[in-house]
């Protein structure tokens, strides 16, 4: 059933990531600015200020669209940086070149080779462990292995995905960093290694909801056609 299996997987991960999306903004910039005071006055000033909403197909475009604090095209304020992802792409390629569209992709690579496996790896053993033998693993046992999968995965990611949003926006004015090596020392060296784990609560507060969502939502399909 390859096909059922890609539709399955493609809707599922439509519905994660539309759910999880404004986590993933507040977790980008508390990751990359010190502005805030903590998850909430994030979220408050986000959604008092700027009513952040943007959807862009590549990493990079995410994360420099969610670090734009201009309100969004209301009279009297300033002009953003970027008008759309379109735009964001368009800039980006103006200002720092091809390579530029591919900032933090290495970064972007270690941190999803490992993690992916101990996000599959997760969800399969807890819904073996909970599941008794032939037969399907019911609702709830979905459900919550695919939330500790999420959050398991994001455990592991959190320290590079620090690192890879840094890269991104790295240049952006100025650059800071020479590579992947020097933004670890000079994070650390400035901020503790407190730093590595920095958005890690929002991540798994993001990442319990999404994933359970998501599993659900494919093994429902997967049964639906199959």
């Amino acid at each position: 059933m390859p096909v059922e299996e890609f539709v399955a997987g493609w809707i599922s991960g439509a519905v994660g990531l539309v759910l999880g999306h404004p986590f993933d903004t507040v977790k980008v910039r508390l990751q990359t600015q010190t502005t805030y005071r903590g998850i909430a006055d994030c979220m408050v000033r986000i959604y008092r200020h700027e009513s952040a909403y943007c959807l862009a197909p590549f990493d990079l475009i995410k994360v420099r669209l969610q670090n734009q604090t201009e309100p969004r095209a209301q009279l009297g304020s300033p002009r953003p940086r970027y008008l759309g992802p379109m735009h964001c792409a368009a800039s980006i390629f103006r200002e720092e070149g091809p390579r530029g569209l591919f900032r933090g992709a290495w970064t972007l690579t270690l941190r999803d080779t490992p993690t992916v496996g101990i996000y599959f790896i997760t969800y399969e053993g807890l819904c073996h462990q909970y599941t008794p033998e032939g037969q399907n693993p019911s609702s709830a046992t979905v459900l919550v292995a695919g939330g500790f999968a999420g959050i398991a995965s994001w455990v592991a990611a959190t320290p590079l995905d620090v690192i890879k949003s840094r890269m991104q926006m790295d240049g952006l004015r100025r650059k800071v960093y020479r590579g992947v090596l020097d933004c670890m020392v000079s994070s650390v060296r400035q901020e503790g290694l407190g730093v590595f784990f920095r958005g890690l609560t929002i991540n798994s507060a993001r990442a319990f909801p999404v994933n359970a969502v998501t599993f659900l939502s494919y093994e429902y399909l997967l049964r639906w056609w199959g």
